[in-house]
């Protein structure tokens, strides 16, 4: 039997069921706590039989502390969350889910202090302002929060409640601040335009994107799953300070659709270099990397062929 057990709040959606394999393979048992209990994602990943599947839903602060006193759970990595066009949509449900949600997690672990050890979460790069806000190359997490959307105010909200969780309460937290997550089996979110620059031309479509010249931190799925678990695990004396940028590798849209092109050589792709995104991408890490010990594993070429090649296979198509 091992020592921890991991709640995974969204577990069974895309991003959570990549947090639950890479905690799965690391040897911890693990319980994936989330609204829906489809185990698709999960089964495809080769972890369904192996994680406790509990329906339960964030928001009802009763459910959570039952949830997390009934399982056993010594660490919570909360990830469940309203993304940034569902909450555009639903401004009264993303408070509930985003906040309201983030404060029960915070609120079990104080609550049950003897038991949970560390809450890691995500935040996200939602929280900064868009990239003409920056005069430096890199932004790290001192530079200016200031967000353009209901769902990165969310996430700047939760920043200010787990500080205060943890200086008033001593509730042990890790906030982490991904970007763009890609990687097979991705669902629909604010991002889907991106995953559409791999997915399109893999089932041989054609695709618009605009964009073209801006930087994307493009992180597949398994990297930002491991930075949870690091989050989660890394003692609190190896800490510098609680709420840390991760990111995987940086290219503009045109360079990401040149390198879907080397893999897919008649890929039909249409750049423009029209818009703005709505929050920088250029993030410095160095804290990740030397705190909790992060490394990217998959830069694009690597993970997008994978991302290609799962598709295909599952639409009965020849691998590249």
């Amino acid at each position: 039997m091992t020592e921890s057990t991991v709640l995974v709040t969204g577990g069974t959606g895309f991003l959570g069921s990549y947090v639950v394999e890479d905690l799965v393979d690391a040897g911890h048992d693990v319980v994936a706590y989330d609204l829906s209990t489809d185990d698709r994602i999960l089964d495809k990943l080769g972890v369904a039989d192996d994680v406790t599947i509990r329906r339960g839903d964030v928001s009802e602060a009763t459910d959570v502390i039952r949830a997390v006193k009934e399982t056993g759970t010594t660490h919570i990595i909360h990830l469940a969350a309203l993304l940034t066009n569902t909450a555009r949509d639903n401004p009264r449900a993303a408070l509930d889910v985003n906040v309201a949600g983030t404060n029960n997690i915070l609120e079990a672990a104080r609550t049950l202090e003897d038991q949970v050890e560390r809450v890691a979460w995500a935040s996200s790069a939602a929280v900064y302002a868009p990239p003409h806000n920056y005069d430096g190359e890199y932004v790290d997490e001192d530079e200016l929060v200031y967000p353009d959307t209901l769902y990165g105010a969310t996430k700047e909200y939760n920043e200010h409640q787990a500080r205060v969780y943890y200086e008033d309460y001593d509730v042990s937290h890790v906030g982490l601040r991904p970007t763009v997550a890609y990687g097979p089996y991705r669902e629909t979110g604010g991002s889907a335009f991106l995953a559409n620059i791999v997915e399109k031309p893999a089932l041989e479509e054609s695709f618009s994107v605009d964009y073209g010249d801006q930087v994307i931190d493009w992180q597949h799925a398994r990297d930002i799953a491991q930075a949870f678990r690091k989050a989660a695990f890394t003692p609190d004396e190896d800490l510098s300070q609680r709420v840390y940028n991760v990111r995987g590798e940086l290219a503009t849209i045109r360079e990401a659709a040149d390198t879907v092109r080397e893999i897919i050589p008649d890929a039909d792709l249409d750049v423009s270099d029209d818009g703005e995104l709505p929050w920088t991408q250029n993030l410095d890490m160095t804290a990740a990397q030397e705190d909790l010990g992060y490394e990217v594993e998959y830069d694009l070429e690597i993970g997008f062929r994978e991302y290609i090649n799962t598709l295909r296979e599952e639409h009965g198509l020849e691998p590249l």
